[in-house]
């Protein structure tokens, strides 16, 4: 299970794999200068709820890993953090598995 630590304070326990993706597509918004919301929903066994974070380049982030080798990485997921993004609601934190539904959804090409 890694982290991300948001402003130095809020820390948000994050699976290693959804953390190397929305790593990623977070960094990509925020080389080209890009503020936006990231939004996920809290599993109700861990108490239920939505988490939004306002994510600007003057604010500090830390990835932190628990496995020593990243990931492969899924292009799809990453394609549908970027697109999800531009919505009004910012960025949503999709599952892997929920990619290809919302890609689809948003009229993009879906590899098979």
């Amino acid at each position: 299970m890694g982290t991300l630590i948001y402003a130095g304070t809020g820390r948000f326990d994050v699976d290693d794999r959804t953390l190397a993706h929305i790593k990623i597509a977070i960094t990509t918004k925020l080389r080209r200068q890009e503020s936006f919301l990231l939004n996920w929903t809290i599993p109700a066994d861990q108490g239920s709820g939505r988490v939004s974070v306002w994510l600007s380049p003057a604010i500090p982030l830390q990835f932190i890993f628990s496995a020593p080798k990243p990931p492969e990485l899924n292009r799809q997921w990453l394609e549908a953090l970027e697109r999800s993004s531009h919505g009004i609601r910012g960025m949503v934190l999709l599952h892997e598995n929920e990619v290809e539904e919302y890609l689809h959804a948003a009229g993009a090409a879906v590899a098979p």
